[in-house]
């Protein structure tokens, strides 16, 4: 007879399979699987299994005590088909049943490449519009610095015209005038 208490505890500890496995940001070399899991699972981490379609050899990437649902699948080969699953793990460490098998082929490197959306902007350009403009702001502010340095100038020489004249015709007639042994007139203009 069974006791109705031990089926309980036994479903209890099992869990169920993640759920919508799906990749993300497919590319020649590297894709993003991604990944639910059912409500009220106590998961403390995943197991996710990639193996190349028709192919024995598998890779399994384990990862412990996290909440995150999603993983990078690297060193991938460009125009190849792969199959990927997802288990759950739990506290006392058995793993869910597999997620249902994943299938997906990996893109050509030029196709990566040329599927770029023209919206898409990298990060070389980005590089290369930021110093576009800072050159344009540069040459901006010199050129603004060379209208102040002109109308300095030209302002310096509308006062040194002005001043400067009044300043020597004064030292001339004062000078032409006394001296200090004869305040009242030059040596030339003495009286014997």
């Amino acid at each position: 007879l069974r006791k109705p208490g031990v089926d309980i505890i036994c479903r209890g500890d099992s869990l169920s399979a993640p759920v919508n496995v799906t990749i993300k940001a497919l590319k020649a070399n590297s894709a993003v699987v991604t990944w639910d899991i059912p409500e009220g699972d106590p998961v403390i981490g995943f197991a996710i299994t990639q193996q190349k379609k028709d192919v024995r050899m598998l890779r399994f990437i384990q990862e412990v005590n996290t909440t995150t649902r999603s993983c990078v699948l690297w060193d991938l080969a460009e125009e190849t088909d792969y199959i990927v699953h997802v288990q759950s793990i739990s506290m006392s460490g058995p793993m869910s049943p597999h997620s249902e098998p994943l299938r997906f082929r990996t893109p050509k490197e030029a196709e990566t490449q040329a599927s770029k959306s023209k919206d898409e902007v990298t990060m070389e350009e980005v590089g290369a519009q930021l110093r576009a403009g800072e050159f344009i702001i540069i040459v901006v502010v010199l050129i603004m610095w060379a209208g102040v340095i002109a109308l300095f100038c030209r302002q310096y020489d509308i006062i040194k015209d002005n001043e400067p004249n009044n300043n020597k015709d004064k030292a001339k007639t004062s000078s032409e005038c006394s001296t200090p042994e004869h305040p009242t007139g030059g040596l030339l203009r003495s009286k014997v």
